[in-house]
């Protein structure tokens, strides 16, 4: 028999999907209680990494930059920076309900939506939700998403799978744009992102690639 695996259509594809990174600013990160914060950053650092690196359109909206909610994480201009063309700022608690937001995230014309921001029971629920309503599949970074307390997160996370959301997490989906080490043109920078933001697994392929030389 011919080897012809079935792919499934629900994996993520650096051609399939758009990024929206959303309201990743420092006001929006002070109370955060649902996660350890220097993880989170890095789960940030991951996500803008690798869509970058593998060129998925993506956007980052902000809210109120420059009256309330401060400065984008470096984390994020690292990727994207500031005068980049990704940025939108709006006034809207949904993304969704902002026309500049919406004609940014909806131009590239993908069918899934991924999400990640602050905070999860209304800057991500929001938007999440609406688009499932116009037929978007809607994925969300779970550990790249936080809120005020663990319930607040926690509940909405639930509240958007009932409603037909996937969660995933930074490192997955990393490693799904990735999906095959043969991939050289990406395999280093891949691999480099994870050394430096990827805590435990990132110090692993750093001790692998040591013990390959030596």
């Amino acid at each position: 028999m011919s080897y012809a695996p079935k792919i499934s259509p629900l994996l993520l594809t650096p051609e399939n999907h758009v990024l929206a990174l959303i309201d990743f600013e420092s006001q929006m990160l002070f109370p955060l209680k649902s996660s350890n914060i220097g993880e989170f950053r890095n789960n940030v650092a991951i996500i803008a990494g690798a869509s970058k690196l593998f060129n998925v359109p993506t956007v980052v909206s902000t809210v109120a930059e420059d009256s309330f909610s401060g400065p984008v994480f470096p984390e994020v201009e690292e990727f994207y920076p500031k005068e980049s063309s990704n940025y939108i700022d709006r006034s809207t608690m949904n993304a969704w309900e902002d026309e500049a937001a919406y004609q940014a995230i909806i131009a590239p014309g993908k069918v899934k939506l991924v999400l990640a921001g602050l905070w999860t029971s209304v800057c991500i629920l929001d938007p999440a939700l609406s688009a499932i309503t116009e037929g978007y599949e809607v994925y969300v970074i779970t550990d790249a998403c936080g809120d005020v307390s663990s319930e607040a997160h926690e509940r909405a996370i639930q509240r958007m799978i009932q409603a037909g959301v996937m969660p995933m997490t930074a490192i997955q989906y990393l490693l799904e744009l990735q999906r095959d080490w043969a991939r050289q043109e990406t395999y280093g920078p891949v691999t480099d992102l994870v050394k430096k933001y990827g805590g435990a697994y990132g110090i692993g392929i750093q001790y692998a690639h040591h013990a390959l030389v030596h």
